[in-house]
Formats: C-alpha cells, structure tokens, sequence
C-alpha cells in the first residue's frame, strides 16, 4: 500500500485517484478550493481517501500527483516534495494558460518547468496523453490484446521504475520515451498525444515527435 497525494482533483485527479483505491493504495485530496469542496469525491472514493490542503497532501504523499492547469504549476508546493517521485500529468494549452515563450521557441517543455520548480523532486511525466476516463474505463489486464500504452518520461531511473509499476498496475503498458526533455514527443499535438495504440505502435509515434 502506497500512499498516493493528489494535487488537483480534476477530471485526471479523480480517475488516477480511483485506479489508486481500487488497487489497494491511499490517496490524499487536495484542489485550489480547500478540502472542504472534495467531500463527495471522498465519500464516492470510500475509507482510502482523505481530502487536505494542497501543502498536506504533498506532505503526506509518497508518491504525489501533480494534475493542476499548467499556468499553476509554480503554485505547487516545493519543501514537501523534496526527494519524492512526482508525477507529471499536465499539459500546456495556451489558449488557458496563456503564452511560455520559452515553450512557444522549443527550448523548455512544460515538465521540465515543473522539474525546475522542484529541484529537489524526480519528476516523471506520465498520464497527460490520455483521456481521463480512459484511465479507468480502457484498463485492461497484462497480456490482453487490446492493452493500451502511456508513454512516461524522467530522469531518474528508479523513479520512472515506480511509474511504470504503477501505469501497470492501474492497466496500462508503460513506454519510456527516455529523459524529461523527451516527454515534449508526447505532448500535444504531437502524433503519440492521445494516441489509442498498444505499446509497440507508441514506440513509433514517439520516434515520429
């Protein structure tokens, strides 16, 4: 059993949370609004969640979700989250988020802001390139046919090793895409972004990033 935190509790934050409970794990709730506003979300999720501040859930989380807007990615909490595995799962819409001119020129990616702004965590890039209800209703177990792949990306080897455990866990082949910089080859609008494929086929389309 892992202790999961959740920073955002969106459409992505509520699926993984559920995948999470379902398999036996612990998750930790938190949104912009306070915990106050998650008390369906955790009545729903059952005895294995708990909802608390953004800063508590950090804190409290052994692994920790960051599934926030883009544009509040310099919101997240920072000291709490040294030395741990953060997952990634955002994406940059400029039409929400409004322009990164260093993202618009190709010289950063949206991960590796959020990897600036951690210094100290092992960011892994994983669950952006896939529809939220997805991630519970497309689950299928090892071996099955019709299995789909989520690409991930990172640089710390150990800590894309505990994503990819997870991504299978929860239903998924996990394709590593290689450092943090190459998770740009499945951000959006790049052909592996929301690509329903198995995990051979999404080892092509992110060569095609």
């Amino acid at each position: 059993m892992t202790i999961i935190g959740l920073i955002g509790s969106g459409n992505i934050g509520t699926a993984i949370a559920k995948q999470a409970v379902a398999h036996g794990h612990q998750v930790v709730l938190s949104n912009s609004r306070g915990p106050e506003t998650l008390t369906d979300l955790v009545d729903q999720l059952g005895e294995r969640a708990r909802a608390a501040t953004a800063q508590e859930a950090a804190a409290a989380g052994e692994i920790v979700v960051v599934t926030i807007p883009f544009g509040a990615y310099d919101t997240v909490p920072v000291e709490p989250l040294a030395g741990k595995v953060v997952i990634d799962t955002n994406n940059y819409y400029f039409e929400r988020d409004g322009h990164y001119a260093a993202i618009d020129a190709g010289e950063t990616s949206p991960s590796e802001l959020l990897a600036a702004h951690l210094p100290k965590s092992k960011v892994v890039k994983a669950f952006n390139a896939i529809q939220a209800a997805h991630i519970v209703d497309e689950a299928k177990p090892a071996g099955d046919p019709e299995r789909r792949a989520v690409p991930i990306a990172g640089d710390d080897a150990e800590a894309k090793r505990v994503v990819a455990s997870l991504v299978d866990a929860f239903g998924f082949d996990a394709v590593d895409a290689g450092a943090l910089i190459e998770g740009r080859r499945f951000d959006r609008d790049k052909p592996a972004y929301g690509a329903e494929v198995d995990a051979e086929t999404m080892r092509t389309l992110l060569q095609q990033g």
